[in-house]
């Protein structure tokens, strides 16, 4: 048996253990806040490694005495129907959205339930809105159709209460090749504000300062009320907004934030409003929070040079770490290039070669 990669730290957890069972390699990751008072893994980190334990068959987990050290030796993706209970420090799109990476690759179509959080001001994890706007429409670009997710409650912090439904019913054996280098025009502003437990005097209030911002551009926006009573609205008070724009060939971009205590509904709105129009001058065909899907896809695409355009201001720390991560475990590199077209001073050309991926599950079904 091969060793397994090794990699430090707690950065990027769940992405090497995503490329790790795409792969088949197995991985080893140490000193995981090794310094820290509190060392070793957190709730929601052990509690994505039995999430990910049941959606595969024959993956081995070692965790160290003091949970600073894991093996993790991947199984085949086998997906099938699931209940998660995801812990109060991450809602559930820490949870749901690397079952995205892994869902069209199974040998059973996937459908589970993630009980929890459904939103929360005090992570960047995506709520249940931009996986659905944001990084589903992603997939559909690499020819994985059918890719649903359904709000059933919704759960603000801190109590919860809140229920999603991931259906997965396109089983392919690899993604498209991805040729992206037209940056999109974008037509249309959409969004949702929500609210549970509050008067929904709250959401119209979001809506009005999000307009207000939105109304110079010119572009028809269309934000509607998502107001949530009773047994469905969870156990907390709380509030959201998720805009995205969008264009006539399907690109959309993201912007979205949680309301925190004692923070007024206005200023959420304007917020996340100026949050987009700056996440659209710093986007070039996707948005930041939609990168890393689309650069593990491409490199599991068939041998082939996908493109994809990118803006300068993507390229950041975290950008460095996920293509590093990639180069470790898949071995393909990401190629950058200037674009030499007349307004694209910022504008970057990212080339990756896939690497052939064949889903381990599709060999044996």
């Amino acid at each position: 048996m091969s060793s397994p990669i090794a990699f430090e730290g707690h950065r990027n957890f769940r992405l090497r253990l995503i490329l790790s069972t795409l792969s088949g390699k197995a991985i080893k990751i140490s000193k995981i806040r090794s310094q820290d008072v509190n060392p070793g893994l957190r709730d929601h980190e052990v509690s994505f490694l039995r999430l990910l334990e049941a959606v595969t068959n024959g993956s081995h987990i070692e965790i160290s005495y003091t949970g600073t050290t894991i093996i993790y030796r991947p199984g085949i993706i086998i997906g099938g129907e699931l209940v998660h209970n995801c812990p109060a420090n991450k809602p559930v799109g820490y949870f749901v959205e690397p079952m995205l990476y892994l869902a069209p690759f199974s040998k059973k179509k996937f459908s589970i339930i993630f009980k929890g959080v459904t939103a929360s001001e005090k992570t960047n994890d995506a709520t249940p809105e931009s996986i659905k706007w944001g990084l589903i429409p992603i997939m559909e670009k690499f020819g994985v159709r059918e890719v649903s997710l359904h709000i059933l409650k919704r759960g603000s912090a801190p109590l919860g209460g809140g229920e999603v439904h991931l259906m997965c019913n396109s089983l392919i054996p690899q993604p498209l090749t991805m040729h992206a280098v037209d940056i999109p025009k974008f037509s249309a502003i959409r969004g949702v504000a929500y609210c549970t437990r509050v008067s929904p005097s709250i959401v119209n209030r979001i809506i009005d300062s999000a307009r207000k911002v939105l109304r110079p551009t010119g572009v028809e926006v269309n934000i509607t009320a998502d107001v949530w009573r009773g047994e469905n609205s969870g156990k907390s008070p709380g509030f959201g907004v998720t805009l995205v724009a969008e264009s006539k060939k399907g690109w959309r971009i993201i912007a979205e934030g949680v309301g925190a205590a004692a923070m007024l509904p206005e200023d959420l709105g304007e917020k996340v409003a100026f949050n987009l129009l700056e996440e659209l001058t710093h986007s070039a065909v996707v948005g930041r929070n939609q990168l890393m899907l689309a650069l593990v896809f491409m490199t599991i695409s068939k041998e082939d040079i996908g493109r994809l355009k990118v803006h300068t201001q993507q390229i950041d720390e975290n950008f460095v770490h996920i293509v590093r991560d990639i180069k470790e475990i898949m071995g393909t590199e990401v190629l950058l290039k200037p674009t030499d077209e007349p307004g694209e001073e910022n504008i970057l050309t990212m080339s990756i070669k896939g690497i052939g991926f064949t889903s381990a599950s599709k060999k044996i079904a």
